[in-house]
């Protein structure tokens, strides 16, 4: 044996084995890293100088913004007026609830960028709604939590920061990816509202909830500022008067005015605990960021993309088979891994594969945030399946026998991004 199998060996072991024993992710890849430091006698100057390098880029600005933005906008009630506005629209239909709850997760997705927090806030509101009205808690536990995915896709996806910074130098910006993101919501939201209303309609849930006339101006009027900062977000880059970075910074200003002085949903007394919550998940996000670099070089000089490219390319030149092979895989490995750390370890290994069969990388991403996405609704790991399942205190075997219509909408969804490249394309060629 080698000493290059030897240490892809002993990397392998000491990830699993710790992951296996509960040891926190980023922990994982730091030691697994350091082990295979010490191997090849680089030293930990070495290792600390890759994991500073992870965070020297001012593209990094941009996720705690959004985050902030997410947090302020989640604590109000903007989760009450965008699902009464999307009643407006929908709710006139049998199943129509189903339909506004698809439709307010895509919204809030919008502004949260998060599907865990697009889970928690209109699963929070929406579901009882939908229990009230007659829809079973099942149903609609598994209908938010496929509805909430939506969030990893469509800007301003914190996962879509990640992947190209991930990606390294030659990615594409971060304006394109949330331009690329645009259409693919759009196509997922629909086939979801379009599925969710056949279900609905089939279990004879076809309760129809209407706005009383006299209160549809306030609605459309609260709906309007809700759906501001998809506007500031999506207009800025679309018109190219200000950048990723830059939207963030404005959203956070306008999710402070609007929630704290305009609607005062909550006392600026709660602005501290929201800077405190939102300071915490970004230590975690840069700390699994540093030990990403540094695992990143490992792999690198282990050349593990290389021989990934290498069992790919052996099975198929046909891109879009091995795009659909890669998102399988993605699915299968997001099971027992969270989103984050997946993206972080997962693209440079397959950026090689990306290069030589002259896939999009903005095309590829889209793929990669759907395919991790559905990860999260899946066993054992699944963060959104168990807080739906916390959420209305469902069982999660009962929750995943209940999702299994979803798991096939969902692949749906999957195939059509795939083979329709065109849908994340679009955007951002046409607008570079």
């Amino acid at each position: 044996m080698d000493h290059t199998t030897l240490e892809i060996i002993v990397l392998t072991v000491t990830f699993i084995g710790l992951m296996l024993i509960r040891v926190p992710i980023s922990l994982c890849i730091v030691s697994s890293t350091l082990v295979v430091f010490l191997m090849e006698d680089f030293g930990l100057e070495l290792i600390s100088h890759k994991m500073i390098d992870g965070l020297n880029n001012y593209a990094l600005l941009t996720i705690p913004f959004f985050i902030l933005a997410g947090q302020i906008m989640g604590e109000g009630g903007l989760a009450k007026r965008l699902i009464k506005f999307a009643l407006l629209g929908f709710g006139r239909f049998k199943g129509g609830l189903a339909m506004v709850n698809c439709l307010a997760c895509l919204l809030f997705g919008n502004i949260s960028g998060s599907a865990a927090a697009d889970m928690a806030s209109v699963g929070t509101v929406m579901i009882p709604q939908m229990v009230k009205k007659g829809y079973s808690k099942e149903f609609a536990t598994s209908l938010t939590i496929s509805a909430s995915i939506q969030g990893v896709v469509v800007p301003p996806s914190h996962n879509l920061i990640l992947y190209a910074l991930a990606y390294g130098a030659s990615a594409p910006s971060i304006n394109a990816l949330f331009l690329a993101g645009v259409f693919p919501g759009f196509v997922i939201c629909a086939i979801l509202m379009i599925a969710g209303r056949f279900l609905a309609i089939r279990n004879g849930y076809t309760v129809q909830e209407i706005i009383p006339q006299e209160e549809r101006g306030k609605v459309i009027f609260d709906g309007i500022f809700s759906i501001m900062p998809c506007v500031i977000i999506l207009g800025g880059i679309f018109t190219g008067w200000f950048t990723a970075t830059e939207a963030g910074a404005i959203a956070c200003l306008y999710a402070f005015i609007i929630t704290f002085f305009f609607y005062r949903d909550i006392p600026i007394t709660e602005f501290w605990p929201i800077i405190l919550k939102t300071l915490r998940i970004c230590s975690l996000v840069f700390f699994l960021m540093a030990a990403s670099a540094a695992f990143s070089y490992v792999l690198t000089i282990l050349r593990i993309p290389d021989m990934v490219t290498a069992l790919l390319l052996g099975i198929s030149n046909n891109p879009l088979i091995v795009l659909f092979i890669i998102a399988c895989l993605l699915i299968l490995l997001s099971a027992p891994m969270d989103m984050a750390p997946l993206i972080m370890i997962m693209t440079p290994i397959l950026k090689p594969v990306i290069l030589n069969m002259h896939i999009d990388p903005l095309h590829f991403g889209i793929i990669m945030m759907l395919s991790l996405g559905i990860g999260l609704t899946i066993p054992p790991h699944g963060a959104v399946l168990f807080i739906g399942c916390a959420l209305t205190d469902t069982p999660i075997g009962r929750a995943v026998r209940h999702m299994t219509p979803f798991y096939a909408i969902l692949f749906v969804c999957l195939m059509v991004i795939i083979y329709v490249p065109q849908l994340s394309l679009y955007l951002p060629h046409f607008l570079r």
